[in-house]
């Protein structure tokens, strides 16, 4: 082909790649606008379709990082990596958009979907783990959710997550309670008394308005008896006299 048909040419093939790229919904336009990538996210999300959310918000931000849907998008994508399960992916976001943005009036929003992103990563520990393993793991990602959900607390109190984050800061502390209180039941079975005593002393100190004190006086009974303890036992049969008098424990004297 000489070079005049050549040229001739490259109008109608020009034409049919665009035609082509046009018709596969799939392949991503290098010229969308932000508000055209943001449209698209916001569009994926409603139809769960978090992935796709994804990409168009993650292109959003390397292409337009300080444009009018910048901060929105940092947002958003937070949201879409913890509906994808990808929790680290989802704590980083929602601590790059608090250390970008410290004043920014959605950084309540930010917190408390770090706060439900541990949160779930810590369901998924509990579900996975049983008996041996699941008594000795460290259940930090419950610990980290618990505290971002008490900063989330103090400094938003009027927030609308607020009340929402009071009552997960309730069941945080009971799951960890009942943690706390597998691990001594752990100890005690294996006549490791010390390490089973300094756990129900751990939930009776920390976690003391929770159903696991009960479970936990009781063990720290057994553990002084059989380590030999027996003025630190009577204190704490004369704790549960006075404080816990429906304890099965309350009528013994010695």
């Amino acid at each position: 082909m000489t070079l005049i048909r050549l040229l001739r040419a490259l109008p109608l093939l020009l034409a049919i790649a665009g035609c082509s790229t046009l018709a596969d919904p799939d392949v991503e336009d290098t010229n969308a606008s932000a508000a055209e990538l943001y449209n698209e996210a916001r569009s994926a999300l409603r139809s769960k379709n978090f992935q796709t959310a994804i990409e168009r918000l993650e292109t959003l931000q390397a292409r337009y990082p300080f444009g009018e849907h910048a901060q929105q998008a940092q947002l958003d994508i937070i949201y879409a990596y913890f509906k994808s399960e990808e929790w680290d992916a989802a704590i980083t976001a929602a601590d790059r958009f608090i250390r970008l943005n410290p004043t920014h009036p959605r950084v309540d929003y930010a917190l408390y979907m770090r706060a439900s992103v541990n949160m779930s990563r810590g369901r998924d520990f509990l579900g996975r783990l049983f008996g041996t393993e699941r008594a000795l793991r460290d259940p930090q990602p419950l610990r980290q959710a618990l505290a971002d959900f008490q900063r989330l607390v103090a400094e938003f109190p009027a927030t609308e997550y607020a009340a929402d984050a009071r009552e997960r800061i309730a069941i945080l502390r009971d799951q960890l309670a009942r943690h706390e209180l597998d691990v001594a039941r752990f100890y005690q079975s294996r006549a490791a008394y010390v390490a089973a005593a300094n756990r129900a002393k751990t939930i009776i100190e920390g976690y003391q308005d929770t159903p696991a004190v009960n479970e936990a006086l009781t063990i720290l009974v057994d553990a002084y008896q059989q380590l030999g303890l027996s003025e630190l036992r009577q204190d704490v049969l004369r704790v549960i006299r006075e404080k816990y008098p429906e304890h099965p424990l309350a009528g013994q004297s010695g």
